[in-house]
């Protein structure tokens, strides 16, 4: 059910119509004028517009561009005389929904009416979807405070706005698909398709069929034809992931694909033209498999013309007491039990530990910590004992009880400071409750 605005100058027409669609439980507006049915728009925005072509005062097609310069998604449907359904299909170029002709039939009417309101409905819904990804998957979701990770930010922030090939390097865990997905939907393509392929999972007498798909009968199993990651991804963003695991003889057509933007299925003989980003991530060093033949040098210098680094977690240990209060928060809001964060002591392990599995492992092991405890704090003893016994890293920093404090303290303060001191915005933002922001500024003695 929804809410319909008929504009019509004539009295019987809204009458019949109001009568008709009340009984089907949706809630009608009538308006006789342009005017009128303009000023309705503005007080209350309906799930249809009934609009006539004829008016006494504007004409419906000028009203029509003017719905649909303020919203292109409303579903308008045009009244129209039969001697004027050419004028009537003028108005489906221009945007219309679909049109009825005087004098028009019940059930059609409310089939045309079900199926508009039935397309509002999906669109809405899909509109909610992607904004939850793009909130889900945007730069605002990279949580740091190294100057490392806020120039890859940066870097990335620039790429987004242009349509060139991103080579994303950095160890295994390190965020290089949180970077990938955050690039897409900053960028122009952001309303198509995000398509991602593991290129070290995938067997390399695979990998071309998923990529450029098949015709049917191209080889024994393939019994219909199938569209490749290519086709599924075009006006979008394919991500490869693991590019140097990529075998040469794909490497070649990966090539000839961005060169030309076209290629064939397997066992095809026509040209598919398709727009398609190529975004690429590695752990290996592209440049040291160039000079040992495993990678082509004309596709390494083709897909990195920005070199985008995301530095190990090693190497910028300040973001372990961000990324820990973060992870806290989500893991225990997912797993829907009371967290108030870690004490000093297990903070001082982590950040002594070398995390080889970068920010996947500090994860992984915070959700493990949480699961097998029922305190409301993190402590020494709910570190997995393979995290005490390893060495710390050579060289590493021994933190103390208390610069720990003075990290904690400095972080506060700075979120309370871009929160405008409003404590549950500066508690979201450190993704711990309000209650356990509260604790700590008592601690530190903020006021």
């Amino acid at each position: 059910m929804g809410t319909v605005l008929v504009i019509d100058d004539e009295q019987l027409v809204r009458w019949s119509i109001e009568k008709l669609l009340s009984k089907d439980g949706h809630e009608v507006v009538s308006a006789g004028t342009g005017s009128e049915g303009i000023l309705r728009l503005k007080e209350n925005i309906p799930d249809i517009v009934l609009l006539d072509m004829k008016l006494p005062d504007i004409e419906g097609l000028e009203i029509l561009r003017t719905i649909k310069k303020e919203n292109s998604e409303l579903p308008v449907i045009m009244i129209t005389a039969f001697g004027s359904i050419d004028s009537a299909i003028n108005a489906i170029k221009t945007g219309a929904f679909d049109y009825i002709v005087k004098p028009f039939d019940a059930e059609k009417l409310k089939l045309t009416v079900s199926r508009a309101l039935e397309l509002f409905k999906l669109k809405n819904e899909l509109g909610m979807f992607k904004d939850k990804v793009q909130d889900q998957y945007g730069f605002h979701r990279i949580v740091a405070e190294s100057q490392g990770i806020r120039d890859a930010i940066a870097i990335a922030k620039k790429l987004a706005a242009s349509d060139t090939t991103v080579l994303i390097q950095g160890e295994s865990g390190t965020g290089k698909e949180l970077f990938a997905r955050a690039i897409h939907w900053a960028s122009q393509r952001k309303d198509n398709p995000f398509v991602d392929l593991n290129c070290s999972a995938i067997p390399v007498h695979l990998i071309e069929s998923e990529l450029f798909g098949y015709e049917k009968g191209a080889f024994t199993d393939a019994k219909v034809s199938k569209k490749g990651l290519f086709e599924l991804a075009d006006k979008g963003t394919l991500f490869l992931d693991e590019i140097g695991d990529m075998d040469l003889s794909t490497q070649a057509k990966l090539l000839r694909v961005i060169e030309t933007k076209s290629f064939k299925r397997l066992g095809g003989v026509k040209d598919i033209t398709v727009n398609v980003r190529i975004v690429s991530a590695t752990n290996k060093d592209l440049k040291q498999l160039v000079e040992n033949g495993g990678f082509r040098d004309d596709l390494y210098y083709r897909i990195n013309v920005v070199p985008l680094i995301i530095p190990p977690l090693r190497m910028r240990k300040e973001d372990i007491p961000l990324l820990t209060d973060y992870f806290i928060g989500t893991i225990a809001r997912d797993l829907k039990k009371e967290m108030s964060g870690i004490d000093t002591e297990a903070l001082g392990y982590f950040l002594r530990y070398d995390w080889p599995g970068n920010v996947r492992e500090l994860k992984n092991v915070i959700e493990r910590m949480i699961l097998l405890t029922n305190d409301k704090t993190l402590r020494k003893e709910h570190i997995p004992i393979e995290l005490l016994e390893s060495p710390p890293e050579p060289g590493a920093e021994d933190y103390s009880s208390l610069e720990l404090e003075k990290v904690e303290k400095e972080l506060i303060m700075k979120a309370l400071a871009l929160a405008e001191g409003n404590q549950t915005k500066a508690a979201q933002a450190l993704s711990i409750t309000r209650d356990a922001l509260r604790y700590r500024m008592k601690k530190h003695n903020i006021k």
